[in-house]
Formats: structure tokens, sequence, C-alpha cells
């Protein structure tokens, strides 16, 4: 494949979706903590269906997603309400996270609508228990410093996590999110994953969102010249981006290779299928010899391009089985691939033999219940006249290294209504105005390299942490940067190497174990095994009386005398070089309970008055 992805005609867009970190959730006052499933207080079940639009149309994703009738299973906590059960009318919208949400508009120099108007969007996967997301656009037309071009800003509630395919649990439901639209403006991968590090670094700045896995997901959409557009959903490591990007030009490339390939060879679908399940009644095959019915179908001129790879580990065969997966089998076999998987060669020509399939021709099977098998087929059937246009508009979701599977038809304007239980928000200019706006990340990393001395590394490590703001205030405090960035940087990513739960140490205990050591009360070469105390559930009183506990001045002259009067024969021999090591000595057994340049004098003093006696 040419990597001249201007001559292929890329065009890519992205939306990224980040948690907000308040107090509250967005419809209603609960906390917006995330919780042990362990923690549940009850569960309740519900099915879900699509409804008509105002239009009286069905939304095409949701219409698929009724496919198959099932029920949802949710987990309640102390910490979740009726609003997230759906059996309450959502409270007005949380006014922390629209200020969160205008404020990073502000920075991308967007516009806000003067009032902000909340709809539903129609979402029956069983992430919500109503059957809809709510989302409020917020601002329109900004630009990131790059030049990449923001089109909305909008407010939205997180969906429920899911813990399996049909069981949710609610404590995520509602946290409010926002999603960040780029213009459809970028041409190479690079670019989608420089851009979508740029949104990154401004909802940083803000340290009013969320951090961790799950908090942040980029969606990103691609398109190839006689392509089509594909969104893929879930993208929630920013070093995937472009490899998810070059993976899914690959995708396109290769649907229009086959494209031009059956038309050369004139194929054709057989769309009836047949029973072969009295075929497979001695199979190898666990999955057909047990089967209650086992359907076939005949592709002409398909065969070779049903097994031919379009993406790593992903094949035509790939596509259609993901097709056939939303009847609820669990996928599919093709002639292609046989004989394998217990399927013998001889069974493989009975089955060529009871469709009248040609070398040229590719024979798809399909085993499970018979309405099952039906649907699937019909899902197949579909997916290959796909095959014949090319490349088909979807939703898909990324795979384990950046390879792609389908979800569901990209959703059309028929699942956005208005919500009519949520009040309309005004959004005044002097509202607006009087918003902060923060320091870039950018910013904060040459201020630290200029004002604070730290390396570039170091600095961006800082500006990019969870404790940057304890950092300065420590700082401002009279604490030196360099002591500073140790303890609430350096030393916690060596404890956590090590295995400590270094997110149990809180910023506050940090701060009082600085000003120990700034007023002279522990030596800063203790600072390691304190915060790793810190770390066990230690107070700060505790953790410094295990690790750093108290000498006096007379008894540290007493340890020194007596490690020197150990040593003089050593230092009588090395003279003033035995320093050093005899120092390490004494450091190691005071346990960091004092000052290195306090031990320092004294040991000197201690080593001279043996170096001066004959």
């Amino acid at each position: 494949m040419s990597d001249d992805y201007q001559a292929l005609g890329l065009i890519a867009g992205i939306e990224i979706h980040q948690q907000l970190n308040t107090k509250e959730k967005l419809f209603c006052r609960c906390p917006t903590t995330i919780r042990e499933t362990e923690d549940s207080t009850g569960e309740f079940f519900r099915y879900l269906r699509a409804t008509k639009s105002e239009m009286g149309e069905l939304d095409r994703a949701a219409e698929e997603e009724m496919m198959q009738v099932r029920q949802f299973r949710y987990l309640t906590y102390d910490t979740t309400c009726l609003v997230e059960n759906d059996e309450e009318p959502p409270a007005p919208l949380n006014n922390e996270a629209l200020d969160i949400v205008l404020t990073i508009a502000k920075v991308c120099g967007m516009t806000p609508v003067p009032e902000i108007h909340t709809m539903r969007k129609l979402v029956i996967d069983g992430s919500n228990t109503s059957g809809f997301q709510r989302t409020a656009l917020v601002a329109m037309n900004g630009t990131l410093p790059g030049g990449a071009e923001i089109e909305t800003v909008c407010l939205e509630e997180e969906a429920a996590q899911r813990i399996e395919d049909t069981f949710f649990s609610l404590d995520r439901l509602g946290i409010p999110l926002i999603e960040i639209t780029t213009s459809p403006c970028m041409h190479t991968p690079e670019a989608v994953q420089e851009t979508a590090a740029q949104i990154g670094m401004i909802l940083r700045s803000t340290g009013r969102v969320k951090r961790g896995l799950g908090t942040i997901r980029q969606d990103i959409n691609i398109s190839i010249r006689e392509g089509a557009r594909v969104e893929i959903k879930g993208v929630q490591e920013l070093d995937l981006i472009a490899e998810v990007v070059r993976r899914e030009v690959q995708r396109q490339v290769a649907l229009l290779e086959i494209r031009e390939e059956l038309k050369r060879r004139g194929a054709s679908i057989e769309k009836t299928p047949v029973d072969v399940t009295a075929l497979f009644a001695e199979c190898g095959s666990r999955v057909l010899k047990k089967a209650p019915m086992i359907l076939g179908i005949k592709l002409n001129g398909f065969a070779g391009l049903v097994g031919r790879e379009i993406q790593p580990g992903r094949r035509l065969g790939s596509e259609m089985s993901d097709y056939a997966k939303k009847c609820g089998v669990g996928g599919l076999f093709h002639t292609d691939e046989l004989p394998a998987y217990g399927v013998t060669e001889e069974e493989v020509a009975k089955l060529k033999a009871a469709l009248s399939a040609e070398e040229q021709d590719c024979v798809i099977i399909v085993a499970d219940k018979p309405q099952r098998c039906q649907c699937a087929m019909k899902q197949i059937i579909r997916r290959a006249e796909m095959a014949f246009e090319g490349v088909a508009k979807e939703t898909r979701k990324m795979l384990e290294g950046g390879s792609t599977a389908y979800m569901r038809p990209l959703p059309g304007a028929a699942r956005m209504y208005p919500e009519t239980d949520v009040f309309q928000v005004r959004v005044t200019r002097e509202r607006f105005e009087a918003l902060e706006v923060p320091e870039m990340i950018d910013d904060t990393i040459s201020r630290y390299l200029k004002d604070y001395g730290l390396t570039k590394e170091v600095a961006r490590q800082m500006a990019y942490s969870e404790r940057r703001s304890a950092f300065e205030e420590a700082i401002a405090a009279g604490i030196k940067p360099a002591l500073a960035e140790r303890a609430f940087n350096s030393t916690l990513r060596e404890l956590s190497r090590e295995g400590a739960q270094v997110s149990r140490i809180d910023d506050e205990d940090i701060g009082k174990i600085l000003q120990s050591i700034q007023s002279g009360d522990v030596a800063k070469e203790a600072l390691s095994p304190i915060l790793k105390a810190l770390s066990e559930g230690k107070s700060p009183d505790e953790a410094c009386a295990i690790a750093a506990p108290k000498v006096s001045e007379d008894e540290l002259a007493a340890i020194i005398r007596r490690i020197v009067t150990e040593r003089s024969d050593f230092i009588k021999e090395r003279g003033n070089a035995a320093t050093g090591p005899v120092m390490g000595i004494v450091m190691k057994e005071v346990r960091g309970s004092v000052d290195g340049k306090i031990v320092n004098q004294i040991l000197r003093e201690a080593i001279s008055q043996v170096l001066n006696t004959p």
C-alpha cells in the first residue's frame, strides 16, 4: 500500500470525549465516584427498544441494535439515585461542569451559543437506562494552535460502565463529559495524533478533568478517495492513534481492490441459503456437530477474497463474521480457510458439491439455532453485497494493536430529538468573559525551565502531574524547587516502580514532610523511606518515627566518635579521603534522622582529631 496519503485522498477528523472532574454528576447531585462492583446495594433489569423520530424515521444504528431482544442488568450503589435508574426526572444542568466546558471553549477561541438546549441522543446498546444520552451544544468555531479547526464543543452525560455484554454498573452513568469535535481537516496519521495531543494538553491545563484509564476516549473519522466515512470508537491510547488511521487506510484500500477484482471476475451472490446440517453429523468440529442447524451460502467468484487480509489479523471474512454476530451466532466458517477447525477435506468437497460451487467460488456456513442462522445469513449476504460497493459507512470499534471491527451503521439525524425535562440555560456575555483562562501546560513547562531550573523532561513530567498544584504551593511556602520536585515526582516514580501504592499518599502529607525537612527536624535523605511509609497507610508522624527517628546532637556525636574510633587505622591510612566512606556508614546508622551537612561537619572534626593525634 502506498504511504502517499495525499494521493489516497485521506481526510480525517477527531472527537475527544473527556470526563470532567466535578463534585456532582451532570443531571443529579450524586458524586462522580467510581465504585467497586462488590459495593453494589442492588440491581434491576431493563429491555430497551428504539422509537421513531418526530419525522417518523427510525435510526438505522438503533434499528440494528434491536435485532436481538436483550435483557440488560444494572448495578446500583449508595452513591447513585433514581435519576440514573430513569425513575425520576433529571435535575437542572450542572453549572460547574458548564463553566469548565465554557473555559475550554474560550481557550480555543470559540463562540458560545446564547442559549443551551439539551437534546436526547438515541442509544439502545444498554449503556443508558433511559435508551438515550443527554447532550448539549455549548460552543462552535474555534482553532487550535497547530491550525486544526474545532467545529463544536458539547457537554453530555457519560454512559454506564459495561462489565460484561449486557451487564452494566451505574456509578459512571451521568458523570459530566466534554465532547470536542474537529473538522475533517487532517490528511496524515501523524497530524491526527498531534491534534489529539494538543487537545489533551488543553484539557489537562484546566486541572478540572479526570485522570486514568477510561476517562478519555478518542473517536476518529476517516475516509479516502472512493472510500467512505468510517467512525472508529473508543481509542484510549494517544500513541495508537496514528496506527489506527494507518490501518483504516489500509483496510479501505484493500476493500476497494477487492471491489475491482469482484467486478473483473463478474462475481455474484446466491441469495438462497441451503441447509447442510446433515453433511456435518460426524464432523470433528464440536461447533458443527452439535449445531441444531447449519446453513450455507455460495458466493460466486469470491474464492480467495473472503480470506484476503485487509488489516493485520483481519480479513473480509472477519467483516462478514462481525455482521453475523449481530444475530447472536459465534461466527462463521468459509472455504477460503477450510479444511481446518476439525473440518476435513472430504467434508469441504461435499459442501461445495451440495451448493454446486466451482473452484472460483467461496462457500460460507453458519451454525446455531434456526432463527439465529437465518438472521445471520441475511447479514452475511448484506455484507457480501457491500463488497461490490467497496467501503461501507460504519461505526467500528478499535481492537488491540489498532485494527478495528464492525459495531453498527453510522447513525443519522433521526437519533436526536429535544429533551423536554431539562430547562434551557442562557450563556451571558458577562458569564463568558468572567471565566479565567488557565495557563497552558506548554507555557508551564517553559516557566519551570526558567524559574525552577528543572530539566526539560522533569519539567514536562511535573507540568502534566496531578500533583502540580501541590508542587507549586510547596515552592511558594519556601521549599526549594529541586526538593519539591523530588517529593512530588521523582521519588514517587521510583517507589511506584518498586510496587508502592503511591496513589494513597496525600499531597497535604507530603507538604508536612517537606516542612519538617525545611525546619531541620528530618533529613532530606529520609524522604524516600518516609514516602514509602506513607504509601503503606502511616501518618506523617508515624512515617517520620519509623524512617527517621530523632537523634540528638549529643547522640550523633557519640555515634560518630564510636565509628571513627572503630575505623581509626583506616582513617590514618587514607587521611581526609576516608571522610566519604565513613560518612556513608554514619548516615546508614542514623537512617536519615540528621541532615547530611551537620553529620559532615561533626565527622570532619572527629577525623581531624584522629589524624592530629600522634
